[in-house]
């Protein structure tokens, strides 16, 4: 069985990008009010209310701070609704980003002490923005180079044994679909859909970019 089952697109171009996304917002939108998970702070509805989109102007002009541009799938997800990044720290109340590096967001997540171990990849992840999943690890979106389909990974921190950073999902957009329910992925380790035919290349792609091929690096602090 393949890591990520679908329910199948109508074509192959359904599996990535805004195609992606359009299914996961047609999965949300059926039922708006449902948890995002059903464990631990992410046990809350995907929308609290009505859908929050961003504002068609300012939206099309968006960049991140660091002035890399915005991955498809968020663009269109903001169309959509942006309460619910909002409510994981993503915009401020004027709809600025507001991302932090993976040492700060590491510090906040899991304390000083775990936190600290991630400061020394901070200069590679220095533009992170937390997604709900996890329990006792975190998923982070990092912008950086992105993809063919101009995605961003999304990455898994563990402090389990050691610490790491692990990448898991080529792009919001599959983490959207897995998260949705538009994809089933069969976990066994973090990055399993290194082994997806629909996904293996961008995972390899993000891999090449990040870890000089690998899937993970350990975050050990300095002494």
């Amino acid at each position: 069985m393949n890591p990520a089952t679908p329910n199948p697109p109508s074509s192959p171009g359904d599996a990535h990008g805004v195609a992606l996304t359009e299914r996961a917002i047609a999965s949300v939108a059926a039922d708006p009010h449902r948890p995002i998970l059903d464990y631990g702070p992410w046990a809350g509805p995907w929308l609290t209310g009505e859908p929050e989109p961003l504002a068609a102007g300012p939206l099309a002009g968006a960049v991140f701070p660091s002035g890399r541009p915005l991955p498809p799938s968020l663009r269109r997800w903001l169309a959509f609704d942006a309460g619910l990044l909002r409510r994981f720290g993503w915009l401020d109340g004027d709809g600025r980003f507001t991302p932090r590096s993976l040492g700060e967001l590491a510090r906040d997540e899991f304390g000083d002490l775990w936190g600290s171990c991630f400061d020394t990849v901070s200069d590679r992840f220095d533009e992170c923005f937390l997604l709900p999943g996890g329990s006792d690890s975190r998923r982070v979106l990092a912008t950086g180079v992105g993809d063919e389909h101009g995605e961003y990974p999304v990455f898994a921190l563990d402090t389990d044994d050691i610490p790491c950073v692990e990448l898991m999902y080529p792009g919001l957009d599959v983490y959207l679909a897995d998260t949705s329910g538009v994809i089933t992925v069969e976990l066994d380790g973090y990055s399993c859909l290194a082994r997806d035919p629909a996904y293996a290349r961008r995972m390899l792609t993000h891999a090449g970019h990040v870890f000089g091929g690998g899937f993970a690096e350990e975050c050990l602090p300095d002494l």
